[in-house]
């Protein structure tokens, strides 16, 4: 009978702590996020005309290179946490310090989008939505930046190993949240607004 229950535990291995964590921190900034989009679809959707006429449209350019960085390094994190899983050490630090670097090229073309914008946050509600909600977005991709540097130099330290990873696959889950946000995001202000 001890058989069974070893194989049933090994089937079935347990989430660790930090990665249930993020599994219900993600939870909870998913549930933040939708309620901007849902704000933004009531507003939307009772407003005469959207965009508002005195708003510049917004360039598509600038956003899809953005969309390739963002995803682009969603495979990175995940290169890096498979050779992670697999002891492959260098290869792992190479794919995270890639995610790094892309999610640090994200947060420079986003400001540089900003400077190209020919509307501010406080020309009227599109205004302040795409704002607010594009500005939340990439305080996360900074605090994502920032985790995974951390992760990064536990690395360097030889803290991470096929057996210990949970703080690489918390970052992960993480990342690519952050992730599918910018995707809903460019989506809802670059695809779906009339141009």
């Amino acid at each position: 009978m001890s058989d069974v229950t070893t194989q049933r535990e090994r089937a079935r291995p347990e989430m660790s702590g930090p990665v249930l964590g993020m599994v219900l921190f993600v939870a909870s900034e998913a549930m933040f996020f939708a309620a901007f989009f849902g704000g933004y679809f009531t507003i939307r959707a009772n407003a005469p005309v959207w965009p508002p006429p005195d708003v510049p449209h917004l360039k598509i350019d600038i956003a899809s290179i953005l969309t390739v960085v963002l995803v682009a390094s969603s495979v990175a994190v995940q290169l890096s946490l498979r050779a992670t899983r697999d002891g492959r050490r260098r290869q792992a630090l190479w794919w995270l310090g890639a995610t790094i670097g892309l999610g640090v090229l994200f947060l420079g073309l986003q400001l540089y989008d900003y400077s190209q914008l020919g509307f501010g946050l406080k020309d009227g509600v599109f205004g302040t939505l795409f704002y607010v909600m594009t500005g939340i977005h990439m305080a996360h991709v900074i605090g994502g930046v920032v985790f995974l540097a951390l992760v990064f130099g536990q690395g360097l330290r030889g803290s991470l190993s096929p057996t210990h990873h949970d703080p690489l696959a918390a970052g992960a889950i993480y990342w690519d949240f952050v992730d599918v946000v910018w995707l809903c995001l460019f989506t809802t202000f670059y695809l779906l607004t009339p141009r």
